[in-house]
């Protein structure tokens, strides 16, 4: 950690009494209409502003530390000075504010679902902006849109789109507890990627703070900052309050199956030729495939062994389902006692895994299903592995105890549009996305150090079989071991290194954005999008 002179750094109380004076600031504004914002009068600043005297700030800050690898981590340690649950616009145009007067960082969590923890952690003094009050969602089906704000939860907007309808879904991930915020940022993809693309495809407005408290809707931010926010993180341009999406039309039924096929199964002959037709099915079918560690499983002799598990959302009825499987992946023998009909919202329960019987309020709950420390990297796979190559993967797997590897296959809605379209770049010519990750739950460093060293290797030699030119990774499986900014060093050769890996040539595009909207580089961290040089040097 940078050696700090921490005489200088304010005090709770003087940052306390600097962001209520700041607070009060807009408060005044808001009341005779110079922002066009209502105050919401009952809020007080003792229950928006969270020193870390108060009782409350312990339970705050480690609520939605979604990797406890990152609790207590020595990689991290210095905690928020103050942690801000805003209730509204007006308190994170405070903070925001606040932070530059007194020269601080400011960090902003929806969910806190960053796989390296940068929504909640910095090596420099900051501010930690908790948006866990400002998750409501309007659902206006007569327009087929809502709007959501950026600390809901997925979880949270897929049980308010099924309780006002049965035939409306929306197209992002599956994991129920991430936020809206860092989701919708990042691109975000799910089980409906191959039919109606991103979740940030489906954004048709939204409305952020910029690094001058000025709050700006699509019109007023200009079409190179809503087309920065949708993949490109919004954590480098401003804080996203909201977002208006497009809902999309689900079938009344959809189909679901879960396949698991073992080594002694033909589980690599399967996973080989699934390469070859899970991105070319029709786009109502989703077929991800699940490699995991069985274990010790009594089912396959009591001997260590691989399982891929073929996981799949049909937007369509069994009848349907069943010839095209015939027909498609007839080699899996897909029978129909494997698949299940139900509704969307049933199918979203299923694949976060609930139960069948399990109600839709449990997408409601903020916490992940299964924590424990992790630590994942990402690929795109643009021609298939040979089975030599998958072999090889099997065999690193069995070193470790709790591994996966999730491919998500794409095609369909994401070959219809151009990478330049979104910051997401990764769009025709990908078969599907790879996430590796492996799990444990022994905290401490050597623990940690010996699974991360296992993902590094595993990843290396993974490299014959991947993108290349540049390596291509998914922002929202973010991964440091790319490359970061480095401590007060934000060039753009040195960002470049890990910035094309996410965005392709669009990094160069989203760097002229933040120089307009940044141009002091306020909002930064270890990879956040810097100022283009021709911009910096204008300065």
């Amino acid at each position: 950690m940078e050696n700090f002179n921490h005489a200088l750094i304010p005090s709770d109380l003087v940052l306390f009494s600097s962001w209520a004076k700041t607070w009060r600031w807009f408060k005044f504004a808001n009341r005779r209409g110079l922002k066009g914002l209502v105050m919401i009068d009952h809020t007080r600043t003792f229950e928006i502003v969270h020193s870390a005297n108060s009782s409350s700030y312990p339970h705050l800050l480690q609520s939605s530390e979604q990797n406890p690898r990152w609790v207590n981590s020595s990689r991290s340690t210095l905690k928020p000075l103050l942690i801000v649950t805003p209730f509204h616009e007006s308190e994170i145009q405070a903070a925001m504010l606040c932070t530059k007067t007194h020269d601080l960082q400011i960090r902003v969590r929806s969910g806190g679902h960053d796989y390296e923890g940068l929504s909640y952690r910095c090596k420099t003094p900051f501010i930690l902006v908790d948006l866990v009050n400002l998750r409501s969602v309007d659902i206006d089906l007569k327009e087929e849109a809502a709007w959501v704000q950026s600390g809901a939860t997925l979880g949270e907007l897929y049980y308010s789109i099924a309780m006002e309808s049965k035939v409306h879904g929306f197209p992002a991930g599956i994991c129920p507890s991430v936020g809206i915020g860092g989701h919708f940022s990042g691109g975000g993809f799910g089980t409906m990627l191959r039919k109606h693309g991103l979740a940030a495809d489906n954004v048709i407005d939204a409305c952020l703070i910029d690094v001058n408290g000025r709050i700006l809707n699509r019109e007023s931010m200009a079409e190179d900052l809503f087309w920065a926010i949708r993949g490109g993180g919004g954590a480098s341009f401003g804080i996203i309050l909201s977002w208006k999406i497009r809902l999309v039309r689900v079938p009344p039924t959809v189909t679901v199956f879960t396949a698991s096929r073992s080594l002694e199964q033909g589980a690599t002959e399967l996973v080989h030729r699934w390469q070859y037709i899970a991105h070319e099915v029709p786009e109502d079918l989703f077929i991800r495939v699940i490699i995991q560690d069985a274990g010790d499983d009594p089912n396959y002799g009591g001997t260590k062994t691989i399982q891929a598990q073929f996981n799949s959302l049909f937007l369509g009825k069994l009848d349907s389902l069943m010839p095209l499987m015939n027909q498609s992946f007839p080699e899996l023998g897909l029978k129909v006692s494997d698949c299940a009909e139900m509704s969307w919202i049933e199918s979203v329960l299923y694949f976060a895994g609930y139960k069948k019987d399990d109600p839709p309020e449990l997408l409601l709950d903020r916490n992940i299903l299964y924590k424990s420390n992790f630590k994942a990297k990402s690929d795109f796979v643009q021609e298939p592995i040979p089975e030599v190559g998958l072999r090889g993967i099997w065999e690193r797997f069995l070193e470790e105890e709790i591994v996966f590897m999730i491919m998500d296959p794409f095609g369909g809605k994401m070959n219809e549009i151009s990478q330049s379209e979104l910051p997401f770049p990764h769009r025709k010519g990908n078969l599907y996305n790879v996430q590796y990750l492996v799990k444990w739950f022994q905290n401490g460093v050597t623990a940690s150090q010996k699974h991360v060293r296992w993902v590094r290797m595993l990843y290396n030699y993974m490299t014959p079989y991947v993108s290349a030119a540049p390596r291509a990774a998914y922002l929202n499986y973010r991964d440091l071991d790319l490359g970061n900014n480095g401590k007060g060093e934000e060039s753009y050769e040195r960002a470049s290194v890990w910035g094309t890996k996410y965005f392709k040539d669009n990094f160069r595009r989203l760097a002229m954005v933040k120089g307009r909207v940044d141009p002091e580089n306020f909002l930064r961290n270890e990879q956040s999008v810097p100022l283009y040089p021709a911009l910096k040097k204008r300065r």
